[in-house]
């Protein structure tokens, strides 16, 4: 059972409507109800709701092979447009891809970037100076001016003596120049590593090390780092850094003898050089991706531009592309998701204009007043997200509702409500959206109409919210870095929330036995096991490591196979729900099994948790959770309680604050609909907000169990002896 419509949006200690608000509503719903008798008619035209739960409910996958303890999976869904027109030009590598693409769009806008004017203090009201961007229009890169400016890249690491097919690593923040310096690889069969921005110096040293890479591309703002990091990499003798737009370079501090080069170097020297491209074969390797790491040290995935061009096909089919799109890119390209969809929009002529969180929103951190953010400047049409910054968004809008006026709060849950229901029966409000969700909207730049949200598990209460406050389509995928981000892909019509689609074409699925858990293939009303992936988008193997890649991957009539851990349910429309994962199930004293990453989505969406680790012990009867709060709904929290004024600290610390959250994090669970067993008995709040590089999350942030409980065992013990 999940949050009812307006569930989220209602606060215990809400003051009640009152009089004037109540027969305001009354009047306002009989006005409505007398609108949509005369207006039904043409709604019911236009916007043919039949036809919407048609394509809702339709089967987009069938069991192709069944067998004891096994079914596998097919999507029914044809070859699309833009994945014919890839096999008929003869596309078989990312590099072929982007030529491919520049002879298709030419002079199109196809990367863009922000300019930055200046940086100035702002004055704040509390008196202090914040540092604050001035901001100009996007300047853009046609697709030939791109493409030409890769194959420079190239000639210019030829020039620095870079050799074809030997490593390169990337370690850089999101922009139009990662996916140059990637592409300038690509054209030399250079696999290019990448390592996540946000990770510590430990996890850095170790990808660069293992990879055996002499030459490093970095960013002007991380270069810094590689003070501390080079004295760890003995191989590194040359990195390339991409200029800042306002700041110069200071070359000291760095270890004698290491080559400090800009890209803007690379690139004149390329247009002085004249090197011959080495084009890659598709089962060259592409990338090596570092995955995050939430299990231990960070394994190398070898991706070849077969398994790239696979899921490339896969989104393709899955994921409608229209002549006026525009992307804003903003998460790590460094994470497979993010390069795959942004690659789908250069080879369907989408341009990718890049953005920062510090920037993104007129109200962002790095916006001086009077100046747009990026999304009111670039209105995009398509993002792709992950659901911790959905999470942020939902929160943000709940508690904007609840800290408007009362009228304004009472109309919004009953705007929510009604159009909810609309939507159940396969209609949209237009006018409704026009008056009440279109500022929401607009925060975005107001043309908004897909979010694509990949990384983790969605919570269906956040996809809902999202989908009805935005007027856009959210969908959600699953997929993992061994699988080149591809296993299943929502259908765009699918009005569903909590699943994660069907297999996306050319990729197959299959559902095995998992006996300790109690999933089972024969399981009724839906068949239930451990998601085992197969597929051209399955990756070669972990680099360097024969065991984990035995382990893990398997080759069986012809198909290469990988193993997620993940456990899955199987709907009769072919659509796939996630509903536990094999490392993440405790079984408690009494047999009860408790999927703690289950149990941390749910509670992850309560107002009161920034970030949330259950724990449970099998010799106990119950679990126990670290929580980072909210330092605002924990004082206001505080409050309710008649506790004084104190710091978030002293809270945190405060006996009485933990009982009140365990209340809180109960009372939320029970609308989620977790049994008793599975909520925490005791909490401990933390007063640090975990981060990459704590080493307590990865660089995607999804939590880094062991390492969390490893750091807080006392706290465990004390939250089980009380």
């Amino acid at each position: 059972m999940w949050l009812k419509p307006t569930e989220m949006f209602i606060d215990e200690n809400e003051t009640p409507e009152t009089w004037w608000v109540s027969a305001v509503l009354k009047t306002i719903k009989a006005v409505t109800l007398v609108f949509d008798i005369l207006t039904f008619p043409i709604h019911l035209i236009v916007q043919r709701p039949w036809r919407k739960r048609a394509l809702s409910r339709r089967i987009k996958a069938r069991i192709t092979q069944s067998s004891p303890g096994c079914v596998t999976v097919r999507s029914v869904s044809s070859p699309g447009e833009l994945h014919v027109r890839l096999v008929r030009d003869g596309v078989l590598t990312m590099e072929s891809m982007l030529r491919a693409a520049a002879q298709r769009w030419g002079s199109r806008r196809c990367l863009g970037t922000r300019t930055v004017l200046s940086e100035e203090d702002e004055p704040q009201p509390n008196g202090r100076l914040f540092k604050k961007f001035k901001m100009g229009d996007y300047v853009w890169r046609t697709y030939t001016e791109v493409e030409a400016e890769a194959r420079q890249f190239a000639s210019g690491l030829r020039a620095l003596g870079c050799a074809p097919r030997a490593n390169i690593a990337m370690f850089a923040e999101t922009r139009a120049e990662w996916m140059l310096a990637a592409h300038g690889c690509f054209k030399l069969s250079i696999p290019v590593v990448t390592i996540y921005a946000t990770l510590g110096d430990e996890a850095i040293a170790h990808g660069i090390n293992e990879t055996e890479v002499s030459t490093v591309i970095t960013t002007h703002d991380l270069l810094p780092k590689f003070k501390k990091i080079l004295a760890k990499t003995p191989k590194v003798d040359t990195i390339i850094y991409m200029e800042d737009q306002l700041q110069t370079i200071d070359r000291e501090g760095y270890k004698p003898g290491i080559r400090i080069v800009g890209y803007k170097e690379v690139i004149q020297k390329g247009i002085n050089a004249s090197f011959e491209a080495v084009p890659p074969a598709p089962t060259d390797t592409a990338i090596i991706m570092y995955t995050s790491g939430s299990t231990g040290v960070p394994k190398g995935v070898i991706l070849s531009h077969r398994n790239m061009l696979a899921t490339l096909k896969a989104f393709a089919d899955v994921v409608p592309i229209y002549e006026d799109d525009m992307l804003m890119g903003f998460l790590p390209l460094a994470h497979v998701f993010e390069l795959l969809a942004e690659s789908l929009c250069i080879i369907g002529g989408v341009p990718i204009g890049y953005s920062t969180p510090l920037t993104m929103l007129d109200s962002s951190s790095k916006i001086m007043k009077g100046t747009s953010g990026d999304a009111t400047v670039l209105k995009p049409t398509c993002m792709t997200t992950v659901p911790l910054i959905m999470d942020r968004i939902s929160k943000g809008i709940t508690d904007k509702v609840s800290r408007s006026g009362p009228f304004a709060s009472a109309f919004f849950r009953w705007a929510y409500s009604y159009k909810q229901t609309w939507m159940r029966r396969g209609y949209d409000t237009p006018i409704l959206n026009r008056i009440m969700f279109s500022k929401i909207l607009g925060l975005l730049g107001g043309r908004l109409r897909l979010l694509l949200a990949g990384g983790a598990p969605l919570a269906p209460d956040t996809h809902q919210q999202l989908r009805i406050c935005l007027c856009c389509d959210v969908v959600a995928g699953y997929g993992l870095t061994e699988t080149t981000s591809a296993a299943t892909v929502m259908d765009a019509h699918d009005r569903s929330t909590g699943r994660v689609g069907a297999p996306s074409p050319g990729t197959a699925l299959r559902l095995l036995d998992w006996a300790e858990g109690g999933y089972r293939v024969a399981n009724r009303p839906f068949p239930q096991g451990e998601i085992v992936i197969g597929g051209d988008c399955v990756a070669e193997g972990y680099y360097k490591n024969p065991e984990k890649t035995r382990e893990e991957f398997i080759e069986e009539d012809g198909i290469r196979w990988f193993r997620s851990g993940d456990i899955g349910e199987l709907h009769h429309d072919g659509c796939i729900k996630i509903i536990d994962r094999k490392k993440d199930l405790v079984k408690l004293q009494a047999g009860e099994y408790v999927s703690l990453g289950k149990v941390e989505a749910e509670l992850k969406t309560c107002p009161i948790v920034e970030n949330i680790c259950v724990y449970g012990d099998s010799s106990k009867t119950y679990t126990v959770a670290l929580v980072v709060p909210n330092p605002r709904h924990l004082a206001e929290l505080a409050a309710r309680l008649g506790l004084p004024d104190r710091d978030f600290d002293q809270l945190c610390h405060n006996t009485a604050v933990e009982k009140a959250v365990v209340k809180e994090l109960a009372d939320h669970a029970r609308k989620c609909g977790l049994e008793k067993f599975e909520v925490p008995a005791a909490v401990k709040l933390c007063t640090e907000v975990w981060s990459p590089d704590m080493g307590l999350v990865t660089a995607a942030f999804k939590i880094k169990r062991k390492d969390i409980q490893e750091r807080y065992k006392e706290d465990i013990k004390r939250m089980y002896a009380s």
